[in-house]
Formats: C-alpha cells, structure tokens, sequence
C-alpha cells in the first residue's frame, strides 16, 4: 500500500480505486497544518467551552508546535516521494491549508466536542532518527517481519504520535473503509510475526477469515520458532506493547467521539478476524489476538462508562424539564431534545454492549484458560481493568468467578494479576453489595493463600486484598485472628505488609475499650488515658496471637505426626540458635518491627516503660472492666482495670520495650546527624529512674530479668556522671551484680556479662567500675568456698544435692564470666597459701569426673570449659618467644604445667579406656582438648610481623594413637546422631510409596516449611558444637587429614549444616596435593573415604548411591586447581589419580566378584552402582592414565572371571565408566570423532618412518617377545562393546592369518581407542604379568603399520570395521 505511492501505475491492475493512498501518507507532515487551522477549530469550539479552557488548549498546542520545529515527522519505510510534493490529503500539490475534518468540528455537545479538540495536541512528535534511536531497516535485518505497514511502523517508533496516527486512520476510514481496514488487520498479522497481507475484498469476507488464517499458519508452521513483538527480548521491541495498547486505545475512543464506532463496520471486521485469530494453533496469532481482543475491550469500556454517565445526566436534566413543565410552556421542546438525545445514547449503549458481549464470549471465556500461562496472565489483568473502567457492567458474580477460579492457577503471574484485579474490586466502595456472594465463596482460598502461597509477592497482594474485604466488613472474628496472626510470619514482606491490617484491629479494639471506660461513668478519655488504653490493648492482642500461633503450630505438629506414620517425609531442619542466650530477634520483636510506624502504641516506649513500673498486682481481671464493681475497685486500687495487665501481658509488654527502645535507636540512627544522641539521652534519662524499679519488680522471674538485663547496654552511661549520679550508678552495678550472683540460667548469666561488658566500656566511670567488678570477683570466691564447705579431699568427698547444684551454678558464673574477662590473675590467688586458689578447687571438682554421677555432669562439664579458659587466657599473656627472662620462663612453666594436668584429664574423660565419664563431660573435654591442640598446635604460622610466635615454646603434637581415638569418637557421635534422624524419620517402605504420588509430594513440601522442634535443635546443636573442635583441629593440622575420612563417608546423610563440614576437609585435602606435594595422603583419603561411603550402601544404612556420588565430585575437586576461564593451574600428579582408581576397581570387583560367588545377585546390583562413584572421579584423568586404569580393571576382571554381559542393564554403569575412559582416550588422540582424528591424528606410515626412533623402538618390541601371562586371557569383549557374535563369527579370522593378508584387510588407523596409533608413550608399557590385550593389540598394530609402510585408506568403514575385529579376535587367542 505505501509501495504504491512509489510509481504512477496502480499497483494492482484490478483495482482501480486509490482513494486511501492520503491515508499512508499522512503521517509525512502530520504536525504541518498552520496555526490558523488550529486557531478557528479552537475559535469554533468556544462556544460549546469557557475561555479558561480555551487558553489552556491553545498553550498546549503552541508547545507542541515549538517541539514539531526540532525535526522531520515519522514517515513510512518507503520515502521516495518527496514530502513538498504530497500534502495531508494526498494531493499533487499543496495549495494551502487542508480541509477542516468537519466530523470533528460538527459533533454535538459541550465535554465531548472539547475533549474531541484535544486530540491534535499529541502530533508534534519528536523525529524519528535524528539521534539514531529508531531505525527500521535495522529492526528488518534482526527479525524476519515485514516492514511494509504503515500502523505496525508507527507503533514500533516509539517517537511517532499515536492520536495523529489514529485521526488519519479514521479518515481513511470514512472515506474508503475496505483499504483503511485490511490495513488495520495487517498490522495485526505484522504483530503476529506474520508477512502474509489481506486486501481490501479479503478484510470484508467473513466468511472466508478462518480459511485465509489458515491459510497464513501453514506458512508460519514452516518456522520453528517465529519471532513476534509480544515476546521477543530485542530492545526494538520494548515498548512495543504500550504502544499497541495505547494506539488501540485512541483509535478507539477517537472513532466513538466521531460516531465512526457506531455507523461503520470498524467493530464487526476487528472482532470477526480476532476472534478467528484468537483461538488459532500458532501461539504468536492467539496471543496477539488475544491482547488486542483485550485492549478493545478495555478502551470499549471507558466509552461505555462515559455513556453511562451521558446517560445519567441526560435523565436528570430531563426530570428536571418535567418538573418545570407546568410552569414554562416552552419547555417542552428542550425535553423533547433531550428524548432525543436519550434515544441516541440508548442505541449507542446496546451496540456497545454487542461489542463488549462478542469479545467475551468469542475471546476471554477460552483464553483465560488457555495452555500459556501469559495469555491468562494478560486475561485476569484485562479483567481487573474492566472492573475499574466499566464496574457497573462487569463487577457482577458471572465476571467475579473467573478472577476465583484462577487463584488456584498453577502459574505465579496469573495469581499475581488475579490479586491485583481483586484490589481493583473491593476499591470500588459503591459496588461491595455485589461482592458479597464472591467474597463468601473464595475467602478461604484468600486465606490459604495469605498464610502459604509459594511467593512473596502473591502472598503481600493478598493481604491487601483481605485488608481491604476487611475494611467493608467482611471478615469474621476467626477470619481476622488468622491474617494477624502473619505478623509473626518469617518472612519481613509478610510482616510488613500485614502491619497496616494489624493497625486497623489495634485502632478499632482501642476505640472499643475507650467507649466502656467512658460508658462506666469516667467522662472522656485524656491523651493520655487513651496512649495506656492501646498500651494495655497491644498487650492483649499479641498475648491473644501469640497463644491462638501455638495452638496452630500444636495441631500442625500433630498431624504431620500422624501423617508421618502414613509417609509423608521428614520437615526441614533448621540451624540451631545459640543455646548459650535467648534469640534478640523473638517473635515479639519481629512484630515490633514489622508495626513500627503503622501501631502508634509501638513506638510509645515512654508509655509503655509507665505502664509497667505499675503494680498490676492488686485488683481483678481485665473482664471486670465491665463488671457492676469495677469503678469501686478503679476507685480503691492505683492501677485502673482499663490498663491493668495480667502476668502474661506484663511479660509481652516487657519485651516490647526492650524492641521499642532498640527501634527508636536504630531509626534515630538512620535520621539526622545528632539525633541518635538526643533519642539515647532521652532514652538513658527515661531509665536512669524507672530500671532500678524494674530490677526491684522483677528480680525473682528469670524470662523477665532477662529482658531487663538487656536494657542498660542501651543506655548512654557518661549521663550519670554528666548528672552527678555516681550513686546511682553504683546502684545500678549493684543490682547487675545481685542477679548475676543469684541466677544460674544461662540466658540471665549472658545478658548479665553483656551489661557487665558494657559498664566496664564507660572509661569515665573507671574507678566506680574497678572497685565493682572486684566485689563481683571476691562474691564468686566467697560462693565457691562456701560451696566445698572447707573439704580437703574434695575428689572422694560426698556432697548433698544442694551442694552440687550450688557448685554446679557457681562454676557456670565463673565460666560465663571467664567468656569475657581474663580472670587467671583471680584463679590463681590463694591469699598467699593461707587459702586455696580457685584453680585448685575446680581442679579437685574436675577430677570428680571420672565418677561418673550424672548429678555431677554440669558441674564437671562447666568446670572443663573453666580449665580450658583458664589456660587460652594465660597463653594469651605469654612473652615473646625469644624473651629468656626468669620471670618469662617460670610463667611457661606453670603454664606448662596446669596445661598438661588438664590434658591428662581431657585425654582420660574424651577417649579414654579406663573412665566412668558422663556424656556430657565426655564432649566437653572432647571440645576443649582439640581447642587446646589448636592453640599449641606446632604448624601454626608465625605472627603477622614476622616473629616467632609466643606458643611456639610450648608446642604440642597429638599423638597418633589419640587422634585415632578422637576419631573413633566422632565417629560413634556421628552414629548417635543419625539414629537420632532415623527415629525421627517413617518407614522406609512407606516413604517409597509417597515419593511416587504426587499428592505426598505437595504434603510433603508444605511439610518442609514446617520448622523442627525444639528438642531436635538442641540435639542439632551439641552435634555440631562437637564436631566442630575436631574439624578446625583438621583444619589448623593438630589432627592429621586422613581422619577426615570420617566425616566424608557421611557426606549427604546428616543434613546440609554437615555437608558444610566436608568441603573444609576438602579444601585441606587439595592444599595437600597441590602445594605440600603429598598426593600419598590423597589417595589414602579419597579411597578411604569412598569404600566407607558406599559401604553404608551395601550395608544397608542409606537407600541410595547419590550420597556417595556427590562425595565423588566434591573430592574430584582436589586432583585439579582452575584459574581463569577454567584453565587448570595445578593438577595433581597423574600417578596418583591412577593408582586412586585402580585401588578403588581392585576393592569394587573384590566385592562384586565375593557377592557372585555367593549368588547375591541383589548385593552384586548394589555394588555395580559404584562405577557410577567412579565415574565422577574421571574428569581429571588424562589419555595415557585412562589406558591404564582401563587395563587395570580388565586385569581384575579377568583375574575374578566375571563376565559381563553386553545387554545387561545390571552392567550399565560400568559400561558408562568405560565409555567415559574410551571418550578420554579418544580426546586425547587429537579431537572427538573420526573426522577430526583422520584430519589431526598420526597416521601409520608417519610412524613407521625410515629414520629410527630410539625409545619407540625399545617399547615396540615384537609380541612374541612378550612372555605369556601366567593367568587366563580374560574375554574384555562385552566390557568394550564389540560387535555381535553373528559378525564375529562372519568376519572371523584363524590366528595363523599372514601379517600380508590382514594388512589387506587394514583400512583406517583411526579404530577402537585401545587401537589408535599416536606417536607410542612409555608410560604405556606395563608388566606383561598386567595381560593388557590393549597394549598387544596396539604394539601388533604398529608392527604391522611398520610392515605395510603406506598409509591404508580412510574411505570404506566397512574396512576399518574389518581390521577392528580381526584385531579384537587375535587379542583374545
């Protein structure tokens, strides 16, 4: 159609009408009318709009003008015609303005003529290529569509002006319907990806649109995988679907200003061909399609809003004609008038309602269902934009149930699009009658998805949706209980997307209390009244919350308990917290952080801190606020029963202080410069009154202490001396010091040193500080004396319980202080002999030990962890080295001393033979004897200055026989933990049964989102804190590598927290073959370490040979290191990574051959699956190597008499090993295939050259010279894959053939990869005793190559194949 403009001849001689060639052209000087045009349009329409509107119109108009003077306007692709010569309307020579658009300038009233007006605004556009960022001819060369249509032009330019684009298209329209038509329906085709055209006539026949499209897919089926805009990722077609929406927007809405919508055939042919296209078989057409079925929708429904509202206008102004009729005889020609008009939009109406009823039913009712998940994305999105355009038609149950079905669609963004379409429905406020039914229907669906959809952003839209139900009220008691309980939730998205659903129950529970208390009498509520009110409020709801969360994690607990005796697997574990103090990060501050800014009774620590200094004590429950004695009791007691809290509250109140003041901080922090320190002097202020109460209240509960404890650290402490409270400050030490000194739980004791640490911090306070930690020293000194009661023997003494769990917390203080204060100095004081020293009591309280009571094993176990800190803190005050002083070496020597005492102990209570020890003390002396290794540990580096350092005198070396012990050790915790894991798991035969339904499989992975009990994760925990001392004494070497051996048969068995622990030892193993040359210890390992992985397998302990494969690629790691671009930098020896597998074949057919013997054939199965392990192990094997392990495991093959079967599926992974070694031999011959190997290889007439080549000529020793090996030959055919015994026996050769004769048969020295002829490596001559038929048949090969002395032929494979087997059958006689 534009190429038509290029000749004078009509394009097609059939055709003699051209009347819509002005329409391609247009768009050459689309912003080219003069001003004067624009001026009396303007002039015109004033009348029908006031001057204010006028003046605006035609500001925007000279601002588009001043932009269209920067450049050319956007023309076609083809631009022969040169631009003066062509106007507007397609004349020969411009001679003047154009005609004024009359349909535009005569259309009836006021708004709508005006904003008819404002559609020549947008056609100053900018240029199409004057910065290159638009080029059409470029686009062409990238995709294989079309360029030659005008509209799919103009929306790939993202400079061009749309809404001139759309007014020449509706020009065209009018004046000839049919070219302008097939254009628009090309445009769609060119959309599509397509190249095929319509016509004029084409467009118009509707009843031939299904057999043109079909037509048009025969074609596109050609491609494989046609390119089109929607989807394509070129950056040409980035903005390509706005554009699209935005052009058929404007056509749109243009065509209905001008009544073109309603009097021309424009719907009829875009609905019959997209409905056509819509439901097509090529993806491209039905997507397409589809989006413009849905983007003329969406532009309908404004126009049908718009009527709606013409409509309504236009009948109040006719009931008001009516009531003034009686008065004003005249009156009756404006109602008659507006009858008119009403008939006129009632007739508009009912053609829209066709239109809208035709692409629903033709398109969206079969679409949103549709196989592509982003057909139904762009379905349920163009549904949630007809809700919002058009919501008096559309937000009715039969639209609303499409948006419920497909929330349980499988695919994220439909969900996603489904959320945000229900956002759009419950914003509109005057329709909520209509969505009751809905809302009732799918609000449990609503529900489920809120708490466990699979993405975050689904799960965050759905809270805004039932936030949202739940402003209408929709939502019932229960309903809302389960949204709030998200606050809790794990993932920070969730928590902050519910808070503001959260805030709005908060809001309406506090209004709810404040009408009872000022119902009883008490007038109106104060500020401050109100402030305690949503303090006692907040309190209750998260106590509610709370209890309503256990109850649900309670009955979850139980029924996948239940189910896992029917099957259903394991949950997921999760990393262990730190026993040795409560998380800060609890469920309580995860909910002050998600409602900070949303609930004001949060950030009100002020209040809060009020509320609590309260005695609460006195008086009834909170429900006897409406009790008919309440305001006697308000009227008796101090506190009122408004906001008076219970224990509990009280207890969640106190934490959401401490989360309070930590918020304020870090938000401070965040602000301004200096405002952190005003918020902390306010903070420090607030507490230097109200703390001492709460030590005062709350000194005998220890969760409560504990939550006070971790107050002062966020205090500013220099205010007390700024302010003159150094009593105060006392006081404070004082009371820190009380509860340190009177609680043992380890929670209480943390925090405790933690506020200690802090306090000490304050240097201002120096001496206050000194003078107290002294009394806290002498206080322990005092409690442990006192504890021993004056025993001289006190390793045989008898003690009461009390004395022992006296003891046992006394040594707990110490250790926990011990933590983080270096206390040797006061261990070591015995007052000059007149007393003894605290180190020589715990000494005798250690040596209690070997006892064995279990009432003791706290005492002794804390007493350990004291010794060994004891010993790191004065190893850390050790001189220099090279420091000869006396003083110097009498320390060293008491150190030595006190350090080999307490090795003995931890060497007896760990691993020893002859002791009675407890568990428990059993792992803390196993931890503090590898701590202690460590520290002494003789290959530790020097310091970072150079020196030697000061533990260098004093090394240690753990002897052999305690590292095999330690090991031992580990080995019997690992075994204790996994049945641990095991009892924890159901039966195995069960779980099978699961893993092949699908059903089991989605319980299953809601099951894994469940986390695991708290009894699991202590044990989680001591495992690890055991193993991990024995992984960092591997690490810093005081245990040798080859003890890691223990923990890489476990690998895959305990978790991902141990799988973790392998790749250390690991990476130990590759520094010791690649840069301390010891690939000895590699092997020993790697072999060790594989044999007792996959002896769990053929044990029966695990069910699957994966654990042991994905040991093999992680230690396949260490043969070879990779630097840039996976280029190998180092690479272990090739000796040791052969003698590696062929230690591991020798064990394997050992074990194989064992199980035939004793007609296992289901052990044998098992044990085949460990060339699948050995497989993983090939990747740093080179050519020469494979040949060796090749005939290695051949030998052992032989030497076990297996035969293997060439068709047995038993066998496939040793096949697949095998062929991997051929693979590697092949590789290293010159390239993969014989097209590379015939191009790049050696042949053998370069082998056998005239001059003489020394080393060949010793290994090419003739074969009779070989002696005979002293075993049977073994049958290595099935293993190599040979041919079928029919061509053996065809092909078959008698083994006294001449050499003469099998040359003939010679075609190619590119054969098996055993029998290639590159240049020969000595490597390759093995001990005849090996009876490597590989290593024959080569050497025959070369020998006869050297006998020949030409080059055979390389064009008939049949040849080859000939030679092949010849040579196979005289290797095997």
């Amino acid at each position: 159609m534009v190429e038509s403009q290029d000749s004078a001849a009509p394009r097609r001689s059939q055709r003699d009408r051209k009347q819509v060639k002005h329409f391609v052209s247009t768009s050459q000087s689309p912003s080219k009318r003069k001003r004067a045009d624009i001026d009396d349009e303007l002039t015109d329409l004033s009348e029908l709009d006031d001057a204010e509107q006028v003046r605006d119109e035609d500001e925007e108009d000279a601002d588009a003008e001043d932009e269209s003077d920067h450049g050319p306007d956007f023309s076609a692709p083809v631009t022969k015609q040169k631009p003066p010569t062509t106007t507007r309307k397609g004349k020969v020579k411009a001679r003047g303005p154009p005609p004024p658009k009359k349909p535009r300038t005569t259309k009836s009233t006021g708004v709508r003529a005006a904003k008819t007006q404002k559609g020549p605004r947008p056609k100053a556009h900018k240029p199409k290529a004057a910065n290159g960022d638009f080029d059409i001819a470029k686009l062409t060369t990238e995709v294989n569509i079309s360029t030659d249509n005008h509209l799919f032009n103009t929306i790939l330019n993202p400079s061009s002006a749309l809404q001139s684009t759309a007014e020449d298209f509706l020009d065209a329209l009018s004046r000839d319907s049919g070219p302008a038509q097939a254009q628009l329906i090309n445009c769609i085709l060119r959309a599509c990806g397509c190249n095929d055209s319509v016509d004029a006539d084409q467009v118009v026949d509707y009843d031939g649109v299904v057999d043109i499209l079909d037509t048009f897919t025969e074609g596109l089926k050609q491609e494989n995988s046609p390119v089109y805009p929607l989807t394509s990722k070129l950056p040409a077609f980035k903005r390509f679907r706005v554009s699209l929406s935005e052009l058929i927007e404007r056509i749109v809405l243009a065509a209905a200003e001008l009544g073109i919508l309603y009097t021309s055939d424009l719907m009829t042919t875009l609905q019959t061909w997209v409905v056509a296209m819509s439901s097509s078989q090529i993806r491209s057409f039905r997507h397409t399609a589809t989006v413009v079925a849905l983007e003329l929708e969406t532009a309908l429904c404004q126009v049908a809003a718009a009527i709606e509202k013409e409509a309504e206008i236009l009948g109040r102004q006719r009931e008001g004609e009516r009531k003034r009729k009686a008065n004003n005889k005249a009156s009756g020609v404006r109602e008659k008038d507006l009858e008119d008009k009403i008939s006129a939009v009632r007739k508009r109406r009912t053609a829209l309602a066709e239109y809208l009823k035709e692409i629903v039913d033709g398109v969206f009712v079969h679409r949103y269902r549709d196989l592509d998940p982003n057909i139904r994305a762009e379905c349920v999105k163009a549904l949630g934009a007809w809700f919002t355009y058009y919501p008096a038609h559309f937000l009715d149950t039969s639209y609303l149930r499409y948006v419920g079905w497909v929330l349980s669609d499988l695919s994220t963004p439909v969900r996603m699009e489904a959320a945000r379409a229900l956002n759009a429905v419950y914003a509109q406020s005057d329709h909520v009658s209509s969505l009751t039914h809905f809302t009732e229907r799918f609000k449990p669906r609503l529900l489920e998805m809120a708490g466990g959809d699979t993405e975050l952003g689904v799960r965050t839209s759905v809270i805004s949706v039932l936030s949202a139900i739940d402003g209408h009220g929709l939502l019932e008691d229960e309903e809302r209980e389960r949204v709030c309980l998200l606050v809790f939730d794990t993932e920070v998205r969730v928590r902050r997307a519910v808070a503001v659903f959260v805030a709005g129950v908060w809001t309406e529970f506090v209004e709810e209390r404040m009408a009872a208390t000022t119902s009883k009498g008490k007038g109106k509520g104060s500020d401050k009244t109100k402030a305690r009110v949503g303090v006692k409020a907040l309190a209750m709801l998260l106590v509610k919350w709370g209890k309503a969360l256990d109850r649900t994690l309670e009955t979850v607990e139980e029924e996948s308990v239940l189910s896992g005796e029917s099957g259903v697997v394991t949950r997921q574990r999760v990393h262990p917290p730190y026993m040795t103090g409560a998380d800060p990060r609890s469920r309580i501050v995860l909910a002050v952080e998600a409602l900070w800014g949303e609930v004001d009774a949060v950030g009100e620590w002020e209040e809060i801190l009020e509320v609590l200094l309260l005695d609460h004590s006195a008086g009834g429950r909170d429900d006897d606020i409406d009790g008919a004695d309440s305001l006697v009791e308000s009227a008796r007691n101090t506190v009122d029963a408004a906001w008076r809290l219970e224990e509990v509250e009280e207890s969640v109140l106190l934490e959401v202080l401490v989360a309070s003041l930590r918020r304020a901080k870090a938000v401070a922090a965040s602000g301004k410069k200096g405002e952190e320190e005003a918020v902390t002097s306010d903070v420090s202020r607030a507490l230097m009154k109200g703390l001492p109460r709460l030590f005062i209240k709350y000194q005998t509960d220890e969760k409560r202490i504990s939550d006070v404890l971790s107050i002062p650290p966020l205090m500013n402490l220099d205010l007390y001396l700024e302010m003159r409270m150094i009593n105060a400050y006392a006081g404070l030490w004082d009371d820190v010091i009380k509860q340190f000194v009177s609680h043992s739980s380890q929670t209480v004791l943390t925090r405790a040193v933690s506020t200690i640490r802090h306090l000490l911090s304050a240097t201002s306070l120096a001496n206050t500080n000194n003078t107290k930690i002294l009394e806290l020293e002498d206080d322990l000194a005092s409690q442990l004396r006192d504890a021993v009661a004056g025993r001289e023997e006190i390793e045989v003494a008898s003690f009461t319980e009390d004395e022992i769990i006296a003891l046992g917390a006394v040594c707990t203080r110490m250790c926990v202080l011990a933590g983080s204060r270096d206390l040797t100095s006061w261990m070591e004081e015995d007052e000059g002999g007149k007393q003894s020293s605290a180190w020589d009591i715990v000494s005798a309280l250690v040596e209690r030990g070997r006892l064995g009571y279990k009432e003791e094993e706290r005492m002794v176990e804390q007493g350990l962890h004291l010794l060994g800190l004891h010993i790191i803190w004065k190893a850390r005050s050790l001189p220099d080295a090279g420091d000869e002083a006396a003083d110097s070496n009498k320390l060293r020597e008491t150190l030595r001393e006190q350090r080999d005492s307490l090795l003995e102990r931890l060497v007896e209570y760990a691993v020893g033979t002859q002791s009675n020890t407890a568990e428990g003390v059993k792992r803390a002396a196993f931890q503090n004897l590898m701590n202690l290794y460590i520290l002494f540990c003789p290959t530790r580096p020097d310091a970072e200055d150079g020196q030697r350092l000061p533990t260098e005198v004093l090394a240690l070396q753990l002897d052999d026989e305690v590292q095999y012990r330690c090991a031992g050790f580990i080995q019997a915790t690992i075994e204790q933990y996994a049945e641990l894991l095991e009892d924890d798991k159901p039966s195995e035969e069960l779980t099978e049964k699961d893993d092949s339904s699908d059903d089991q499989e989605d319980c299953a992975c809601r099951e894994e989102c469940q986390p695991a009990s708290r009894a699991s994760l202590e044990q989680e925990y001591q495992f690890v804190a055991t193993v991990s001392p024995f992984l960092r004494a591997i690490r810093a070497g005081a245990v040798h590598v080859r003890h890691g051996t223990v923990l890489l048969a476990h690998y895959g068995r305990l978790g991902p927290v141990f799988n973790l622990f392998t790749k250390v030892v690991v990476d130990v193993l590759r520094e010791e073959g690649m840069y301390n040359d010891n690939g000895k210890v590699v092997v020993d390992v790697v072999t060790q370490a594989l044999k007792e992985s996959f002896g769990l397998l053929l044990d029966s302990v695990v069910r699957s040979e994966d654990s042991s494969v994905s040991l093999a690629k992680q230690l396949a790691s260490t043969f070879m290191i990779r630097g840039a671009q996976l280029a190998v930098v180092r690479r272990l020896d090739s000796q040791y990574i052969v003698k590696m597998h062929t230690v591991l074949l020798t064990w394997i057919i050992k074990r194989i051959s064992t199980f035939d013997a004793s007609k296992n054939k289901k052990q044998k199965a098992i044990a085949v699956l460990f060339f699948r392990v050995l497989s993983a192990l090939l990747k740093s094997v080179e050519s020469r190597d494979a040949l060796s392990i090749k005939a290695h495991m051949d030998q052992c093959f032989a030497q076990s008499k297996i035969e293997i079967p060439p068709t047995s599926k038993l066998w496939e992974p040793q096949r697949m090993y095998e062929k991997k070694l051929s693979s590697i031999l092949t590789k290293g011959k010159g390239g993969k295939g014989r097209k590379a190997k015939g191009a790049t290889g050696v042949t053998d007439s370069e082998e056998s050259e005239p001059e003489p080549q020394p080393e060949p000529r010793v290994e090419l020793e003739p074969v009779e010279d070989v002696p005979p090996p002293s075993r049977p030959r073994p049958r290595p055919k099935p293993v190599r894959r040979p041919p079928s015994p029919a061509e053996e026996s065809e092909h078959e050769v008698p083994p006294s053939v001449s050499q003469e004769d099998e040359d003939e048969t010679q075609a190619t020295p590119r054969v098996n990869p055993s029998q290639e002829t590159v240049r020969w490596n000595p490597l390759w001559k093995l001990p005849p005793t090996h009876g490597l038929d590989g290593v024959r048949r080569r050497k025959w090969k070369v020998e006869e190559s050297e006998t020949a002395g030409e080059r055979p032929s390389l064009e008939d494979p049949k040849i080859w194949m000939n030679e092949f087997i010849i040579r196979r059958k005289r290797a095997r006689h």
